[in-house]
């Protein structure tokens, strides 16, 4: 059974100021849509003419369509290339984007204990989440284990310059959980430099804003990952992203079991404690990288110990929804929230 589910991580409700009617010029909100990294995305812009809203978001979602076809994990892009490389044993010459966008991933993989690791891509493979269409899989013990001891992390990789090596073959680099928050901060580096007063850029749940709509902040639903509702509302400021990262978009079902694409590398298996973490970022030129990056590690160290993680990363706002449907959160993401009624368990 997989998800038939087109929606994005947090709900597509985005209880936004939208089109109101009556209002004219700078008091509308254009959106527009794509289908980019496998998901929906959506440019929201405020305070534009319509044509000058259709041009920018235009070129947003062109940079989403050039990061997509660069950084695809299994379809020929640049980082196949890489991959095939070091499979190979031999040296690849990138780019200076590349090369950035894996040192930060890098940083971020050695101060999550690893948790987070985009060199586990075999593994990836193996449980069949390489693929648009998710089918379910059943790998032995004996083949999760041979990818597991091999022990592949970012930090095998070396440089010189913009050539990569690896001193590890088993290193297979898949940037699913990180590429769409990069997304995200190039498309505010888009926007920012255009001078927009407010958008809201969504890329599969991880949602950043520039600036205000009007009188009041954007304001976004966090999704009830079992239900078709939202469990809670925020309002997202500027140069804030929210990113959730969960179990019902990316999975299947066997014996029972919720087999979600998140993968514990430490095991090699999948995460089924979990149902969904959403978490706050903000500051910076790379708000949205972190968004996305950054609740990988709490998803996976599940219901004991995500507190721990939160703290080492330096997360404050996090709100988190167990196997079974039970809420937790810091003291930080209560404050701003507003709950929904008879929705949240403690």
């Amino acid at each position: 059974m997989l998800s038939g589910r087109a929606s994005f991580f947090l709900t597509a409700l985005l209880l936004l100021q939208l089109l109101l009617s009556g209002c004219t010029g700078n008091d509308t909100t254009y959106r527009t849509q794509g289908h980019v990294f496998g998901t929906v995305v959506e440019v929201s812009i405020y305070g534009e003419s319509q044509e000058r809203a259709n041009a920018l978001s235009a070129s947003v979602l062109n940079e989403f369509d050039r990061l997509h076809h660069k950084f695809h994990a299994w379809q020929p892009s640049m980082l196949t290339a890489l991959n095939d490389s070091i499979a190979r044993g031999e040296p690849f010459q990138a780019d200076i984007e590349m090369v950035d966008l894996l040192k930060s991933a890098t940083l971020l993989a050695e101060r999550s204990d690893n948790l987070f690791n985009p060199a586990i891509g075999h593994l990836i493979r193996l449980w069949g989440f390489q693929s648009s269409d998710i089918t379910p899989h059943g790998p032995s013990r004996e083949e999760i284990l041979r990818w597991v001891d091999a022990n592949p992390r970012l930090s095998d990789l070396r440089y010189d310059g913009t050539m990569i090596s690896s001193r590890n073959k088993a290193v297979m680099i898949d940037l699913g959980g990180y590429a769409k928050g990069y997304a995200l901060d190039r498309a505010a580096r888009i926007l920012r430099d255009a001078h927009v007063r407010a958008a809201l850029v969504n890329v599969g749940g991880n949602i950043l804003a520039i600036g205000q709509p009007g009188a009041r902040p954007w304001k976004v639903g966090i999704r009830d990952p079992r239900g078709e509702g939202t469990m809670a509302a925020l309002a997202l400021h500027d140069n804030e992203a929210i990113g959730t990262s969960g179990d019902y978009e990316r999975y299947f079902m066997k014996g029972g079991k919720r087999h979600p694409h998140i993968i514990d590398p430490r095991s090699g298996e999948t995460i089924d404690l979990v149902a969904s973490v959403t978490i706050i970022t903000s500051g910076g030129n790379d708000a949205g990288l972190r968004s996305d990056g950054n609740s990988k590690p709490l998803f996976i160290s599940g219901p004991a110990h995500w507190r721990v993680m939160a703290q080492q990363l330096g997360l404050n706002e996090v709100f988190l929804v167990d196997a079974d449907h039970n809420v937790e959160m810091t003291h930080a993401m209560r404050d701003r929230l507003a709950l929904g009624e008879g929705t949240v368990s403690h």
